[in-house]
């Protein structure tokens, strides 16, 4: 299947092992120029077949100096693709290409005041002479190559910046992908635009269309099937197939009980009732209950949700033997984290907890080379309402992995009325899309308190909120006292069986964003 929006301006992130790797992919996407992270052991055969319109080497943990050090085939310079580095990479150009590289025991971190001193490719006539830039690095570029020109430096770094606007070879020791660097994205975009000779034609519905192109041309008149969870990449997977191939398409959603308050009338109230979408709706709430009894060990509850929901798909999807084609949510993310998939055909799903092994579904992944915030992007212009699109991140297994211990329909009950109110809290803050996951748990503890002149002895809950990208890192919410309030408050006076409510500040590491 061709990569969604893959098209002549595709530049590619070579990845040296930065914590900025993706971010750079990102904002050369917000450019509206399409971007894949590759390695760095990307050979210059690999290059000149694949013709990407533009490199930018990223950072990187090493020095240029050390045994082992990240390196690029050297003949990926004499291949006329115009090439931006940006720290370790800007130093490997230069180490690479004749410059000077130094250890002078005077690095630069953080804020760095930057001094322009030529107006060429990367720094325009519109930007100033003077101003501020993010540097991390240790080593320093005290002279660029032969032929290169010096058009940035710091007190510390004689070659802030160099270029060849004839080799179309630029590198910088700021990252200018960061948002401390105030020009940097104009920075990118002179390299993507004046140096790569790009347009930005990469658009929401530039891959809204490619996507559906895509799909019709893998399946055909082939009928396909989608394991509907609810969440924002089933569902916006599942639209996009939908207006790419219509009847073909049909969703199985198995409502296990554990999903927060009414999202599963909501989902079957907008995919089958709005969208027009066929759906299968199992309500099974019964079934997982009964099967969780007595389990109170995170992974013996996942597992045991993974298992009876392969057992219901399966035997809904009973009708369906002659589907070929799966629809899964897959994020770029995911391939950026498990290198490079490319096997076409497989015999589990993870999405779900893994399909029956005698299943065998060719893979239909709309959304494979796409972030998160570009998904609900898509979304969005395909027509899902809000409550869909921004919907927060929620866990396979639900709430059964947000309740410690046993799960019981009363724990889950208590659970769903306790997330309500935490994400009606945040909406009426106007705080839902600054946050990437808030929601409540419900430890497996009592708590004496008072309600009424009455001694209780009840639940507590306590609330989670985290600020992240990709989830790979993440931040506890600072979360306004008021809002915090609010939610202590409605949630002890309107929820039954609580009485009090705490607040999680760890972030992601040392903890994860879920509980189990």
């Amino acid at each position: 299947m061709t990569a969604v929006g893959q098209d002549p301006e595709t530049v590619f992130v070579v990845d040296f092992g930065a914590q900025y790797a993706q971010l750079i992919a990102r904002r050369v996407r917000e450019a509206c120029v399409y971007s894949e992270i590759v390695p760095h052991g990307i050979t210059a055969e690999e290059l000149a077949q694949r013709q990407p319109a533009g490199l930018v080497f990223s950072g990187g943990p090493k020095s240029v100096h050390v045994e082992g050090a990240p390196v690029i085939d050297p003949r990926v310079y004499e291949l006329g693709i115009p090439v931006l580095g940006i720290c370790y990479g800007a130093q490997l150009v230069a180490r690479q290409l004749g410059g000077e590289v130094a250890r002078t025991g005077r690095g630069e971190y953080g804020r760095t005041d930057l001094e322009v001193v030529e107006q060429r490719v990367l720094f325009g006539p519109d930007q100033p002479l003077e101003q501020d830039v993010w540097m991390s690095h240790t080593d320093t570029i005290v002279a660029a190559p032969d032929g290169f020109e010096v058009t940035a430096r710091t007190p510390e770094t004689p070659a802030a910046a160099f270029e060849s606007e004839e080799r179309a070879i630029f590198g910088v020791q700021f990252h200018p992908e960061v948002a401390h660097t105030p020009f940097g994205q104009q920075i990118l975009e002179r390299f993507l635009f004046e140096a790569c000779g790009l347009h930005g034609t990469w658009t929401m519905e530039s891959i809204i269309d490619q996507s559906i192109s895509d799909v019709r041309s893998q399946v055909g008149s082939g009928k396909v099937i989608c394991g509907l969870s609810g969440g924002v990449d089933s569902a916006v997977a599942a639209s996009l197939v939908h207006r790419a191939v219509g009847t073909q398409l049909t969703c199985v959603f198995v409502d296990t009980g554990l999903m927060r308050k009414d999202e599963g009338e909501q989902v079957v109230d907008t995919f089958h009732e709005h969208l027009g979408i066929e759906l299968i709706h199992v309500r099974a709430a019964d079934r997982f209950f009964e099967r969780l009894a007595g389990l109170t060990e995170p992974e013996e509850k996942r597992r045991a949700i993974g298992e009876l929901f392969i057992r219901i798909f399966e035997d809904s999807a009973g009708g369906l033997e002659d589907a070929r084609f799966l629809v899964q949510g897959t994020l770029y993310p995911d391939v950026i984290e498990s290198g490079t998939r490319d096997a076409a055909r497989i015999k589990s799903h993870h999405n779900v907890g893994g399909l029956p092994e005698e299943m065998d579904f060719e893979l239909v992944e709309p959304l494979r080379h796409l972030f998160k915030d570009e998904v609900r992007q898509v979304g969005e212009e395909l027509g899902l309402p809000e409550e869909i699109v921004w919907r927060h991140p929620f866990p396979g297994p639900g709430l059964g992995v947000r309740i410690i211990g046993e799960v019981t329909p009363e724990k889950v009950a208590i659970l769903q009325d306790a997330d309500l109110v935490v994400r009606e809290e945040l909406k009426k803050a106007g705080l839902e899309r600054e946050i990437w996951q808030a929601f409540a748990v419900l430890p497996d503890i009592r708590t004496v308190g008072v309600m009424g002149d009455e001694r209780t002895y009840g639940h507590p809950i306590v609330i989670r909120a985290v600020t992240s990208e990709d989830a790979m890192t993440a931040d506890w919410a600072r979360l306004p006292y008021e809002v915090l309030e609010s939610m202590s408050s409605r949630i002890i006076n309107e929820v039954p069986g609580v009485n009090r409510v705490a607040y999680d500040i760890t972030s992601k590491p040392p903890g994860t964003i879920e509980w189990e």
